[in-house]
């Protein structure tokens, strides 16, 4: 198989790390991968034994990357073309307007504006809900796929020092849609709690405010943006997910991945991916009351945490580690290629 993996996003993000994971995992397997991004130096050295592409990918006055895109990739000959995200999915679209000789696949991790994938052969979603959410926006059932991600395998990471006697950690951009105020809310509740933040992002400043008026910024740490994740999540007794927008929450996998008890608002794809009871507990989004009190269950209840632990990392082992979902994926991309 001859995969050619375009991808016009930040240096940072979820999407970025998959497509990066999923890159590295196929070429792993034996298949021939061409990772096409915007120019980036450490995705360029991370992705380098490949041979990657780099390109331009910017506004209307971008006049040169859809011609070196369309030449580069044309070069390698593949047999599925997948467009990562709506900048790439625009310039793949441009590239190659049907009839084409390899597919076009768009791949999603959220709701996206699908004016972007007008004309694509398929669409994979990594959550049931986003395909089925297609099929409701009109997209042909036949031609809508769910493949899930995976994530690392944090088990027998060393754990990195968190303070605190008992220890919350969250991760995410500080961003209105993570709920992290909702978090900080919950946390008068549990004076005994010292909670990790780690992530960076627009809200950083009102968030530290709100801690500070809420008399609990003395047991709340900003860590900024860290990449030991796996280090964390083995330094902490429960992983806190509060988002109030999460389309799937790749932290939930990670935290499946590394044996944490977690606590997630029941938004789509943490309530998708957790069984409320048994890999985890699920509470309403935005509301910190509940938060705390299943927050407080858990810490009172160490044997059920221990418990909804080990549940979460068999749900890993079978759904969300590299093996099944790359089998997934390569049986996927057999099956859409010409």
């Amino acid at each position: 198989m001859r995969v050619a993996q375009v991808m016009a996003g930040a240096a940072m993000g979820g999407a970025e790390a998959f497509y990066e994971r999923l890159t590295l995992a196929l070429h792993g397997a034996g298949d021939a991968v061409l990772p096409v991004f915007r120019a980036d130096p450490r995705r360029a050295t991370l992705l380098g034994a490949l041979a990657p592409v780099q390109l331009g990918f910017g506004g209307v006055f971008d006049v040169t990357t859809t011609r070196r895109l369309r030449a580069s990739v044309d070069g390698f000959a593949p047999d599925v073309v997948l467009a990562w995200m709506n900048r790439a999915a625009r310039y793949c679209a441009r590239a190659w307007p049907a009839p084409r000789r390899a597919p076009l696949v768009g791949r999603l991790g959220g709701y996206y504006d699908l004016k972007y994938y007008a004309g694509f052969d398929h669409l994979v979603g990594n959550t049931r809900g986003i395909c089925d959410w297609l099929v409701r926006e009109g997209w042909p059932v036949e031609r809508a796929h769910m493949v899930p991600n995976f994530v690392e395998d944090f088990a027998g990471i060393a754990p990195a020092p968190l303070a605190g006697k008992v220890r919350l950690l969250a991760m995410g951009r500080l961003h209105a849609n993570k709920g992290f105020s909702t978090l900080l809310r919950a946390m008068p509740a549990l004076p005994e709690a010292h909670l990790s933040l780690a992530g960076e992002g627009p809200e950083r400043a009102a968030l530290e405010a709100l801690a500070a008026s809420l008399g609990v910024a003395q047991r709340v740490n900003f860590l900024g943006w860290r990449e030991d994740r796996g280090a964390m999540l083995a330094g902490c007794d429960i992983f806190v997910c509060p988002s109030h927008h999460e389309p799937l929450g790749n932290v939930v996998l990670e935290a499946f991945s590394a044996s944490r008890p977690i606590v997630a608002a029941a938004a789509d794809g943490p309530r998708e991916v957790i069984a409320d009871g048994q890999t985890g507990l699920l509470v309403p989004v935005g509301d910190a009351d509940a938060l705390s009190a299943a927050i407080a269950s858990l810490i009172t209840d160490p044997a059920g945490a221990t418990q909804l632990a080990a549940a979460g990392r068999v749900e890993f082992e079978t759904h969300h580690a590299q093996a099944p979902v790359v089998a997934q994926w390569r049986a996927f991309l057999a099956g859409v290629a010409r």
